[in-house]
């Protein structure tokens, strides 16, 4: 029997994101993976992919005051009405030295009701695509 400090707690829910992530087009379905031992990261992961899976992470909570400005016709697509209805993820990149950055200047949108999303790309913003992951 084991205690409860040995239970891994996993959350797991299916994203659909209709045109892909760039260099990733053809892959569609994706699941969300939370897991308690790993916040505030999660992971984007393919079903039956093997081991492609993409770590991501909410961007404010690498850049507190980082603010999403999604086109109308992205927002229409996705059937976003208020800020409420997102949930926004950023792709996280690992560096042999240790290091992380993340993509802000390319935010995954998902509607947090429907569970379908879309990588925006923001290319009017000062945001960057290697920004450094501070640690805590």
């Amino acid at each position: 029997m084991s205690s409860v400090a040995e239970i891994e707690i996993t959350k797991t829910q299916t994203v659909q994101l209709p045109l892909g992530l760039l260099g990733f087009e053809r892959i569609k379905t994706y699941s969300l993976i939370t897991r308690a031992d790993q916040t505030p990261f999660h992971w984007l992961s393919v079903p039956d992919g093997g081991d492609l899976a993409f770590l991501v992470v909410p961007p404010c909570l690498v850049l507190p005051d980082y603010a999403l400005d999604m086109s109308d016709a992205d927002a229409d697509f996705l059937e976003i009405r208020n800020p409420n209805d997102t949930l926004v993820f950023n792709i996280v990149t690992l560096k042999s030295d240790g290091s992380a950055t993340v993509n802000l200047k390319g935010p995954i949108v998902i509607n947090r009701h429907t569970m379908i999303g879309m990588q925006v790309v923001l290319s009017q913003s000062q945001y960057a695509i290697k920004h450094p992951i501070q640690a805590t």
